[in-house]
């Protein structure tokens, strides 16, 4: 069995059409075209994407669109099997590497704090105590001298003599206590932080606002008004406007995969993840 892109080629060739004409009546974009009549796999988005190449490329050919995914999947098949087998490895040797990293991180935050707890110093003790002062020490000799003869008399007569010191007798003048040391806290305020919501709703000038916000991987033609169409393809996440005077004509690669808002009110839904939703008209209600 030839393969899908040269059924697709001789069949286009026959009706006298040209990849702009598919291009126009599938609303494709013609690299892809290309790639898929060559075969060339790797230059299409992923497989639920390339399926709905194919199906709308047939339709624009008149051709069965179930015998042209069978003829799809007998071209393709092994390579997006060996496609979904190389991300399920990246997917396992990533998470090989994360898990390594961690452990690796982990050590070293228990080795420094190991090493910090060995080598941090005793924190200084602060003493309460008040420090004492020395006593001063004054002789009984510095007394007055009627006192000093009055226990002379008393004595009993003596070639010896003998003076009594008063044992010398200590004042102490209490020190000074040294105010504990206070330690001020010092409070860190947090600013906090504004964040604005992000614009969904009307335009202030009047004019439809089409919002498209990507759950899924997904491709989009959005057609303003009467304008020409415009192609997108978009990551999950990802959240992209358009503005117009009337209305849009949208074409979904994943109708599942989107939200799709129009002046801030949530549309749809317009069909199952992995569906193709074509010519969806959103406008002025």
């Amino acid at each position: 069995m030839e393969s899908i892109g040269e059924f697709f080629k001789q069949v286009r060739e026959t009706k006298g059409l040209t990849l702009d004409d598919v291009a126009l009546k599938t609303r494709i974009h013609p690299d892809f075209l290309i790639a898929l009549e060559e075969g060339n796999f790797t230059k299409l988005p992923d497989q639920v994407f390339a399926k709905g190449f194919v199906r709308s490329y047939a339709r624009s050919l008149g051709l069965d669109e179930e015998d042209a995914m069978r003829r799809f999947e007998g071209s393709a098949g092994a390579f997006y099997e060996k496609q979904a087998e190389d991300d399920r490895r990246k997917k396992t040797n990533r998470k090989v590497v994360l898990a390594a990293i961690a452990v690796a991180l982990l050590g070293l935050i228990l080795l420094m704090s190991r090493e910090h707890a060995t080598v941090a110093p005793a924190r200084p003790t602060i003493d309460t105590e008040p420090p004492v002062s020395k006593s001063l020490r004054t002789p009984t000799s510095m007394a007055a001298p009627d006192k000093a003869e009055e226990p002379e008399k008393e004595r009993p007569a003596s070639n010896s003599r003998t003076e009594s010191v008063a044992a010398p007798s200590s004042t102490s003048s209490p020190a000074a206590m040294l105010p504990p040391p206070t330690v001020r806290d010092e409070t860190v305020s947090t600013a906090s932080v504004r964040t604005d919501p992000m614009l969904g709703g009307p335009a202030p000038d009047g004019s439809l606002v089409l919002t498209i916000e990507a759950l899924e991987l997904t491709w989009v033609v959005v057609q303003i008004d009467n304008g020409s169409p415009e192609e997108a393809l978009m990551r999950p996440g990802e959240r992209v406007q358009w503005k117009s005077s009337d209305r849009f004509t949208l074409t979904l690669g994943n109708a599942g995969g989107v939200r799709v808002e129009l002046n801030g009110k949530e549309q749809g839904p317009f069909g199952p993840s992995g569906k193709v939703a074509r010519d969806i008209v959103l406008k002025r209600s």
